[in-house]
């Protein structure tokens, strides 16, 4: 098995695109705060594990991709005269995922990475949905590239795994972890966010 075989266990339904499609806009603002915070996550990693030295350099090419991505969407935003949310709010889906985590050291970095992964992955898959589904070409162009960029921080994240741990047992948390997403993923509200 290979970091490019694991799937999420469940889709996104119909009822979020629709949602988004409803209030771009609201969609927009929070993606922007996505940016941000997937940019923090990736340094963060950077600044709790120095000692791994192996993965550090591919952290901080995320770190900068995710950042370069936030900048593309205010571009929109500010030609769409939207401004940034003040404060970003909490994301749920992220919280509730943080709380299945091991709690010993090298437990919780190998799911820290498991997740991210798995994130990437439900970022992937929306924003494709996006790209599919809005008319505006520019947009829909836009969104490929995002989720193509996406698709790729998904395998990075379970390879970095993969560094420090057996294959059989990251991709076998990965399954768990995936499964305990699609229910946390069914339990949400429907909004116009990324998540």
């Amino acid at each position: 098995m290979k970091s490019s075989d694991l799937k999420l266990k469940i889709d996104s339904s119909p009822a979020w695109i629709a949602a988004v499609l409803n209030d771009f806009d609201h969609f927009l603002k929070d993606h922007a705060d996505a940016e941000r915070k997937a940019s923090g996550m990736a340094m963060s990693f950077v600044a709790k594990y120095p000692d791994r030295r192996e993965i550090i350099p591919e952290l901080i090419h995320t770190g900068i991709e995710e950042l370069e991505h936030f900048r593309l969407v205010y571009k929109i935003m500010e030609e769409r005269g939207l401004q940034l949310n003040h404060s970003i709010e909490k994301d749920i889906y992220i919280d509730k995922l943080l709380k299945t985590m091991h709690s010993g050291r090298e437990e919780r970095f190998r799911d820290r990475l498991i997740i991210a992964s798995i994130v990437e992955n439900r970022g992937f898959e929306r924003f494709k949905m996006v790209s599919d589904h809005i008319e505006d070409k520019k947009l829909a162009d836009f969104y490929r590239m995002i989720y193509l960029s996406e698709a790729k921080h998904g395998h990075v994240f379970v390879d970095m795994a993969l560094n420090y741990f057996p294959a059989p047992e990251v991709f076998e948390r990965w399954e768990v972890l995936a499964s305990l997403e699609a229910d946390i993923l069914s339990d949400l509200a429907i909004r116009p966010t990324l998540h």
